[in-house]
């Protein structure tokens, strides 16, 4: 598998699992919380499976700066939560940095 499909899987198992983190009011409800530990640990474990070929600084910074804006972006469109100019502004300097990483960086593979 493409080190980068790892990657991605990684984000998104990432970002569902800290739905699920929200939903389990503080691990009290027993299935939110069992799967807030099943894909948290799917996710470490895919992170490992990109990590064979992507720098671990390269794809630390993807998958943390690209769950942070998902999750931003689930909470203000599913959740009601309301994001400030600041929010979007710092959001958009995670993607551009993002996407630099990947368009100009010679560390990660392409």
């Amino acid at each position: 598998m493409h080190p980068y499909a790892w990657l991605t899987l990684a984000i998104v198992t990432e970002v569902v699992g800290t739905i699920a983190l929200a939903a389990s009011a503080q691990f009290t409800r027993l299935v939110p919380s069992l799967v807030v530990v099943v894909l948290y640990g799917a996710s470490f474990w895919l992170l490992a499976g990109a990590l064979r070929t992507i720098p671990v600084g390269v794809a630390y910074a993807i998958w943390s700066g690209l769950g942070v804006v998902l999750i931003a972006l689930i909470g203000w469109a599913a959740l009601g939560q309301r994001l400030d100019w600041g929010a979007v502004l710092g959001m958009a300097l995670i993607v551009a940095g993002v996407l630099v990483i990947h368009l100009f960086s010679r560390t990660a593979p392409h």
